[in-house]
C-alpha cells in the first residue's frame, strides 16, 4: 500500500512559483517535487537504485508547461488524495478550483496512462490527455522524458462529461490537427523560457485553444454525444457571439433558440456549468486575453470590461476577481511585466 502524500492546504497556484526548474537526486526528493510542480501526487519507485529526475516548468496564467526527464517510475493521483484536496465549501467552489486537464507529449521512452477504466500506451509522439479530478496512474518502464501542459478545465470551452470520453485515449492520432498540436507544443516547449511573461500568456493560451479544438475534433468524429451536444455548441457558439451585448442573459439565449429558459438551462446539465456561469466565464476569458495584450496597453481597464458586456466598471473588477484571484489592473500590470 502506497502512503498518500500529505496535502498542503493551499492551492496549487499558491503553493508554486512562476517558474520552477529543479533536479532530484533521490527518490523522495523526487516524490516532493512532483507534487510541488503539479497536483498532490505519490509516487513509487519503478526498479532498485538510484534515481534521478528534472523537471522545468513554467505558469503562464494557470496554464503550466513543464519539461519532465527522469528515471523510471509510477505517479499515482488517489481518491484520497483528490477528496482532501477538494474538502471546502458546499458549493463545490474549492473542488472547481482544483480541477485541471493535463495533456501529455511523450518526448522519449515509453508509458502508460490508466484513467477512468482506459488505459493508453505512450509512445514518443503520442499526445494524451489526463484529468487531475479523478484518479490516473501514469507509469514509465524506462527513462523517458515529455512536455506536460497544465491548465484549469475552466479554460476548455467543452463539457467536462463529454472530455471525459477522451481521457487515456491518444488524441489526435489520425487526425491532422493532432499532428499540428504535436508540432505547436513541441515548437511552444522550446520558445516559451525565451518569450516575455506577456507574449509567453498568449502562446500559452492559443496553445490551449489548439487542443480544445483537436478534443471538439475527437468528439465530432466519435459522434458523441448526440443532440444535447448539439444543442450545446449551437448555444454557446451563439453565447460567444453575443458576449459583447451587456443584455445576453438566459432568457434572450432561449428566445433567440426558441426553447424555454427551463429546456435550456437542461441542455447544460452535466457540463458543469450553468448558463450564466457560462456567459461570465466566456466574458473573463476574453478580458484577462486583452488585458494580458502588450497592444493593448493604452486601452482602459474599464473599456475592456465594457467590450464584453461588463459595463459597469465596480461588478466587473469584483467579478474578475472572484474568478481570477486578483482585480483586473493587478492582472494587467503582472501580465505585461
Amino acid at each position: 500500500m502506497i502512503a498518500d502524500a500529505e496535502v498542503d492546504d493551499r492551492s496549487f497556484l499558491q503553493r508554486t512559483k512562476m517558474l520552477l526548474e529543479s533536479t532530484a537526486s533521490d527518490f523522495d526528493g523526487w516524490k516532493s517535487l512532483v507534487s510541488d510542480s503539479f497536483v498532490p501526487l505519490d509516487t513509487e519507485p519503478q526498479r532498485r537504485g538510484g534515481f534521478q529526475g528534472t523537471i522545468s516548468a513554467r505558469d503562464y496564467d494557470s496554464v503550466v508547461m513543464s519539461h519532465i526527464s527522469a528515471n523510471p517510475h509510477a505517479v499515482l493521483r488517489t481518491p484520497s488524495l483528490i477528496s482532501r484536496e477538494t474538502a471546502g465549501p458546499a458549493d463545490g467552489t474549492a473542488a472547481a478550483a482544483n480541477n485541471y486537464y493535463k495533456v501529455s507529449l511523450q518526448l522519449k521512452g515509453h508509458g502508460l496512462l490508466i484513467q477512468d477504466g482506459r488505459e493508453v500506451s505512450l509512445a514518443p509522439g503520442s499526445l494524451a490527455i489526463y484529468d487531475t479530478s479523478r484518479p490516473y496512474t501514469l507509469s514509465f518502464d524506462c527513462d523517458f522524458s515529455s512536455y506536460v501542459m497544465m491548465f484549469p478545465q475552466s479554460r476548455v470551452n467543452l463539457p467536462a462529461d463529454t472530455v471525459g470520453e477522451l481521457t487515456a485515449t491518444s488524441i489526435g492520432a489520425e487526425h491532422q490537427l493532432g499532428a499540428v498540436a504535436t508540432q505547436i507544443i513541441t515548437q511552444a516547449g522550446a520558445m516559451l523560457p525565451t518569450l516575455s511573461r506577456s507574449i509567453g500568456i498568449r502562446l500559452a493560451g492559443n496553445v490551449v485553444d489548439l487542443l480544445t479544438t483537436v478534443m471538439a475534433d475527437e468528439l465530432a468524429e466519435a459522434e458523441v454525444p448526440g443532440e444535447r451536444q448539439r444543442l450545446w455548441s449551437q448555444i454557446t457558439a451563439y453565447i460567444d457571439a453575443n458576449l459583447a451585448d451587456p443584455q445576453l442573459s438566459p432568457s434572450t439565449i432561449a428566445a433567440a433558440h426558441f426553447m424555454s429558459v427551463r429546456a435550456l438551462h437542461q441542455v447544460f446539465e452535466g457540463s458543469g456549468e450553468t448558463v450564466s456561469g457560462e456567459i461570465r466565464r466566456r466574458r473573463i476569458a476574453r478580458c484577462r486575453q486583452d488585458l494580458a495584450d502588450p497592444a493593448q496597453v493604452q486601452v482602459p481597464v474599464a473599456a475592456i470590461g465594457a467590450r464584453w458586456g461588463l459595463g459597469d466598471p465596480a461588478h466587473f473588477s469584483r467579478l474578475f476577481r472572484s474568478v481570477v484571484g486578483r482585480p483586473p489592473a493587478q492582472y494587467r500590470r503582472s501580465s505585461l511585466t
